[in-house]
């Protein structure tokens, strides 16, 4: 692709591309991706370049022992990663040892402040002038302080669990109201804590971790073939998503091309978990509405979907059918007709759906301006997916960069809308059904054969004595958005170091502006809307 001048960079693009090069290398299904090196004073000057140039989007930061990483999404189109070596140590707030630390990003990009506080818990990096200092992920209960810092994580003294901490709301009449992290119809555990004053909602917090897992813990000394059922497990309903983008940053990290066959199997299963997301998160929308009748019929609809799939693939929502290399089963043989009988079924209740969304008075009173997310405060956070589209900003994964299979398939239009509301937000999903719908028929309609002599479409990666240090970044597109992926690989092959970022990172601080400013019988619809994935986030 066309790359701009460097002269055309902007001032934090321009910055990072300075540093020195560190060979990362984009994975198949990922935009074309740099990792510079940068020094702790060209690293001091990077948030005042960021706030320079507002259009480079920040992904993720997360680090490993001694360094601190950020991915950027800029209108070059490629993802650039800027790294920094940890400074001397800094006295750690709750006067334990001192922590390592690098210089906060958060006073430039918001969305960094949950990132640093993850990185303080897992790896003791302490972020200087960041601007929120609490616990994210790590409550106090855990047997040992910032378990990836090292070979041997410091043992925590013991203590009490501390007291949750929650920013305050004050003035007359504001009162608390605690809800979670397990409550009512929300299946997932996730703490939030309101300030109110009567029914109107002027703070919304929330507090994950929860459901911490140590994914990056178990992934490490692995090979990525048997670290890939823990990536598949990171949110169990984005399972293909976040399979592919580990498959694709290992691939790339070991130099290793998956069969065409296999490519176009999993933007199959891609496609068919996206219409799946789609219909649940619109059911329960309409359920909350009243709606049962259409509500029923989206659910029927999605069953159709995940029985289609189970006889394809041999398992409902197709987890570990994705690893590094291809895929672990071809479809069966009878797998195109039940999955084409499917998607005909979809299509016929499909323009009802659209039309119940475009012309039903009830829904449209309820939900015009529920929620809404301003377009400027999605751009700053660069948030993805359904709640990025809804409120204009305009990036697919899957249109952003010509990887394959994607170059060469017919794309359907990017929906897009303004609104920023829980109507926009519903409205995508239902028209993303039909895009969806029709990239699988051609999909199963130009699936490649199997390769010579192949038994699946399957290549294997090298290891022990045939494994090569490498470095790989994957991003695929799933049903929230953006599901980003990071390695680091050893000389045998085996992973030294690893982030997973789910799109959810991006859009819990979004659903807090949401739900601020509205009332407390919106929270429920408000929620559904965004559909945050709790389990993709405490990692």
């Amino acid at each position: 692709m066309t790359r701009p001048a460097p002269d055309t960079f902007g001032p934090a693009t321009a910055l990072i591309r300075a540093g020195a090069p560190q060979g990362l290398r984009g994975g198949t299904a990922a935009l074309p991706a740099e990792r510079h090196l940068l020094t702790a004073e060209a690293w001091a000057r990077l948030p005042a370049a960021l706030a320079a140039e507002p259009d480079l989007g920040l992904l993720a930061l997360w680090a490993e022992p001694g360094r601190a990483h950020a991915a950027f999404l800029g209108g070059s189109a490629a993802l650039l990663l800027a790294t920094v070596p940890t400074a001397g140590d800094a006295p750690a707030p709750d006067g334990g040892a001192s922590l390592p630390r690098y210089l906060a990003l958060s006073p430039a990009r918001p969305a960094a402040a949950w990132f640093e506080r993850m990185v303080r818990d897992l790896w003791g990096l302490e972020a200087e002038g960041g601007t929120d200092p609490r616990p994210w992920l790590d409550h106090g209960r855990w047997p040992v302080r910032a378990p990836l810092a090292g070979p041997r994580p410091g043992p925590r003294p013991p203590a009490p669990a501390p007291h949750p901490e929650f920013l305050p709301a004050l003035g007359a009449g504001v009162r608390q109201v605690p809800l979670g992290p397990v409550r009512g119809r929300i299946a997932q555990a996730a703490e939030l804590r309101l300030h109110t004053r009567g029914e109107a909602v002027l703070r919304a917090e929330h507090r994950l971790g929860h459901a911490h897992k140590g994914v990056l813990s178990l992934i490490l000394g692995k090979s990525p073939r048997a670290a890939a059922r823990f990536a598949a497990r990171l949110a169990g309903d984005s399972t293909v998503a976040h399979a592919w983008a580990f498959a694709a940053a290992a691939e790339a990290a070991a130099g290793v091309e998956p069969p065409p066959r296999a490519r176009h199997l999993r933007a199959l299963m891609l496609e068919l978990e996206r219409i799946h997301n789609h219909l649940r998160d619109a059911a329960a929308m309409l359920a909350l509405l009243g709606l049962e009748r259409a509500r029923t019929r989206c659910l029927v609809l999605r069953e159709g979907i995940l029985r289609a799939a189970e006889q394809a693939f041999g398992h409902r929502l197709m987890m570990d059918r994705v690893l590094p290399g291809g895929v672990a089963i071809d479809i069966a043989p009878s797998g195109p007709a039940v999955i084409l009988a499917a998607l005909e079924a979809l299509e016929a209740e499909r323009p009802a759906l659209e039309r119940l969304v475009r012309e039903h008075g009830g829904l449209r009173a309820r939900l015009a301006g529920l929620g809404r997310v301003d377009p400027g405060l999605v751009a700053r956070f660069a948030a993805g997916g359904v709640v990025g589209r809804a409120s204009g900003r305009a990036f697919d994964a899957r249109h952003a960069a010509g990887s394959a299979p994607y170059d060469a398939l017919p794309l359907p239009p990017m929906a897009l809308d303004t609104a920023g509301d829980a109507a926009a937000r519903l409205g995508l999903r239902i028209a993303e059904l039909a895009g969806a719908a029709r990239l699988a028929h051609v999909l199963l309609a130009d699936l490649p054969a199997t390769g010579r002599g192949e038994a699946l479409p399957l290549r294997p990666l090298p290891q022990g004595s045939e494994g090569r240090a490498g470095e790989g970044i994957g991003l695929v597109e799933g049903s929230r958005g953006e599901c980003l992926h990071w390695l680091r690989l050893d000389d045998g092959g085996l992973i030294a170091a690893a982030f997973l970022r789910d799109p959810s990172w991006l859009h819990w601080p979004l659903l807090e502006a949401a739900i601020a400013g509205g009332d407390v019988a919106d929270l429920a619809l408000c929620e559904r809307s965004f559909s945050c994935s709790a389990s993709g986030v405490d990692l």
